[in-house]
């Protein structure tokens, strides 16, 4: 018996895609948003900065996402001794009785799936910059020859935001390299007692049974592609990417008194990819600016640069980017 095609690729897109988030926070307890932003991510095609305290779930997170998914993954542990060869691979010396002696490429932890680089802060930043090529262009080229990484391909990085010796902060370049950054809130009350029933005794990311495969994942970011963008939507997300440039015409007045620089091209294409992934999860198959607003602060906060008399005056970023976006909003 043969099937035709799906009569509602989109409804059938929601319903897997809210699954998903579903079995997610039956083990990562107390992370609804960030789970729903994670997967935002992932099925948008970016790399997912994540910020938090030690013991909040950022590792077991990305695990049982992957587990779920039935991606492969992998893990970096960045410490300042680090190469950039511990990243991407590096070629050995090996020897066949058909080929005789020569160099091998052997791939490093990057080819994988899912890439979870804990504490990238801590990498130096001739290590960081070894995952750039990878982040933007899916390869990574060694000795001149390219090699293609696995697709899906998402790099989730963590970093410590009180741990400050022994660190090298992000350029800016490597930032805008990820869709979106998220801080890990400290769980509520009801939460952590939540937390003692599903993991007090075992990691449940480790028997997780996977709900879609690599293949359906493809699909799934395809069907996102085509959730209709309007001509509407695609000026108000200039709008608000302008709004972040101090100098621009068109620019909020909180950037122009406290922003040295705004969100880049980038950051729009990142903005309208996710909202395509987020209008899928709120079951429709057209994106709304109420996507554009809720979207704003993840994508935004870690590509703005205060100006030096707003960092001594302590200004948090979340503020100003949560007051830019108001202005935006009042200006439409």
């Amino acid at each position: 018996m043969t099937t035709g095609p799906d009569p509602d690729p989109f409804a059938r897109a929601h319903r897997e895609l809210r699954a998903l988030c579903a079995a997610l926070d039956a083990v990562i307890v107390g992370q609804a948003e960030v789970i729903e932003l994670l997967v935002t991510a992932l099925f948008a095609g970016g790399h997912v900065l994540l910020e938090g305290l030690p013991g909040l779930g950022k590792t077991h997170l990305a695990r049982a996402l992957a587990a779920l998914l039935d991606l492969g993954t992998s893990r970096v542990q960045c410490t300042p001794d680090l190469m950039p060869g511990d990243v991407t691979g590096s070629e050995v010396l090996t020897t066949t009785a058909g080929d005789g002696t020569r160099f091998t490429f052997r791939p490093g932890p990057v080819f994988a799936h899912v890439v979870l680089v804990d504490e990238i802060n801590r990498a130096t930043p001739r290590t960081q910059a070894a995952l750039l090529e990878a982040m933007q262009e899916r390869q990574v080229t060694y000795a001149g020859t390219r090699h293609v990484l696995p697709e899906p391909f998402c790099v989730i990085a963590t970093q410590n935001p009180i741990e400050l010796e022994g660190t090298f902060p992000l350029p800016e370049a490597q930032l805008d390299r990820f869709l979106f950054k998220l801080r890990i809130g400290y769980p509520s009350a009801d939460a952590l007692y939540r937390l003692l029933e599903v993991s007090l005794d075992a990691e449940p990311a480790n028997v997780l049974a996977p709900q879609l495969g690599p293949a359906r994942v493809l699909e799934l970011a395809q069907v996102a592609r085509s959730v209709l963008v309007s001509d509407d939507c695609k000026h108000a997300a200039v709008a608000l990417v302008r709004a972040t440039q101090p100098h621009a015409p068109e620019a909020a007045p909180i950037a122009r008194s406290h922003l040295r620089y705004g969100a880049s091209p980038r950051a729009l294409q990142g903005l309208i990819r996710a909202a395509r992934v987020r209008a899928l999860l709120d079951g429709r198959s057209h994106v709304a600016r109420a996507d554009l607003a809720a979207l704003a602060l993840p994508v935004l906060r870690h590509r703005v640069l205060l100006t030096l008399e707003s960092e001594l005056e302590g200004l948090d970023v979340d503020t100003l980017v949560g007051t830019l976006v108001q202005q935006w909003q009042a200006g439409l």
